[in-house]
Parts: structure tokens; sequence; C-alpha cells
């Protein structure tokens, strides 16, 4: 756990297994330190759907993470309620917006995180994105939010406006989410949105993993600490 020259964290460089206090109970997270990372910064990447076998260990998840590591920036992958090793029960979206906001209360308090990058995929970003500005009454500092296929058919997403300087990438292929009605909505939003269209990716991005980490990358060196 200790750190060292390498790791701002009181956790070293490497992977850490935790349990991390939660709404309902304990909360299964791994925390990756990167060398070299970022001082108090820190991405956290949330699953899609636990009822369609959604986890932390999920490929597009998995990706995001890389991504982090060879952008310097450590990442906090947990499993929402319910799922593996955390407790409770799915609740819809409602409850997982809660261990969002857990998981961030315990970055700020016990890593001293002062620039959050929270990334979300499919259903994760529909939490992602409705947390943000419970995020901000809390007092956490969020600076970038991304989106990787935003279920906009699927979830309410409504009554909230996105950051300016907020991410979004889907494929033009989508099979779960209607790629127009992700269109639709991102022109409903006010603020400046930076939306990518992968031509020929799929919901979960089959074969194009490789351009999605590189997404994701460029978007953690380049996005980090602009938005507010």
């Amino acid at each position: 756990m200790a750190g060292n020259e390498n790791s701002p964290f009181k956790y070293a460089v490497g992977d850490h297994r935790l349990t991390l206090p939660g709404p309902m109970g304990p909360l299964q997270a791994i925390l990756s330190v990167p060398p070299h990372a970022r001082a108090k910064s820190l991405a956290v990447l949330c699953h899609p759907h636990p009822l369609f076998g959604g986890t932390m260990e999920n490929k597009v998840i998995f990706t995001a993470h890389r991504a982090c590591r060879d952008a310097s920036m450590a990442s906090l992958r947990f499993n929402f309620r319910g799922v593996g090793e955390s407790a409770g029960e799915f609740d819809h979206g409602a409850g997982e917006q809660h261990d969002v906001l857990a998981v961030l209360a315990w970055a700020q308090a016990t890593l001293g995180i002062e620039e959050l990058t929270l990334i979300g995929f499919s259903f994760g970003a529909f939490v992602a994105a409705t947390v943000w500005a419970k995020a901000t009454q809390a007092s956490l500092q969020g600076r970038s939010l991304m989106l990787i296929a935003p279920p906009v058919t699927r979830f309410p997403m409504v009554g909230f406006q996105l950051p300016k300087g907020t991410r979004v990438i889907y494929g033009n292929e989508d099979e779960v989410v209607d790629p127009q009605a992700i269109s639709d909505w991102l022109e409903t939003q006010n603020a400046e949105i930076e939306e990518r269209v992968m031509t020929g990716a799929s919901h979960f991005f089959h074969g194009r993993l490789t351009d999605l980490r590189d997404w994701v990358r460029h978007g953690i060196e380049v996005g980090e600490g602009r938005n507010g």
C-alpha cells in the first residue's frame, strides 16, 4: 500500500483490489496507479448494465483503464451494487448514482483527488452523466466527463445539461442504441460537446477497441483540468 518515488499516492504503483464503503455496504474496486501518475488526478470508470453482464471487468471499461495508464493517470474501477462482491441489488440507476458519489467521496478523502475524470460506458454513461450535478453539489471537483455509447433510448437522460467540453463517442453501427437518437440528444445540450462518431463501430466497439483507447487517452491528455 505504501507509496514510492514513482507514485504521488499513498498506494504504490500497480493494481490494488479494494473494498470501499458504499451506501448499501461494501463496494468492490480496483485502484490502478501507473508509474509517474499525475498527482491528485483520478479517472473513475462506470461499467455497463449489471443485469446484462456488466462489471468492472468489461472489455470497454478495461480499455478505458489502459488508456488512463498510458496517459499516466490513476484509475478506479468498481462494481455497482449487487455486482461481484459489492453489496446490495440493482436499483435501475438511482442507487447506482449514490454508489458513484460514495466512490468519489472516498477518492477525495483518501487520495486527496482534486482533478477528476468520470468515464461511463452504456448504462455507466447514463449514471455518470446524471451524477455529475450531484457531484458538484457535494463539492466534489469534477473536471472532465467522457461518455461512451450513452443509452439515450433506454434510460431517461433528461433534466440536466452536460458540462462544456464533455467528450462523447459512439459507433455509427451501434445495434443497442440508435446512433441518430444519440446525435439528436446531443443537439439538445447547450454546452459545447466534443462528439465522435466512429465509423464501423458497434455498441461494444468490436474490433475497434484500440481506436477507443486512443480516443480516451487523447481526451485525458488534452482535457484534464479544462472543465469546471
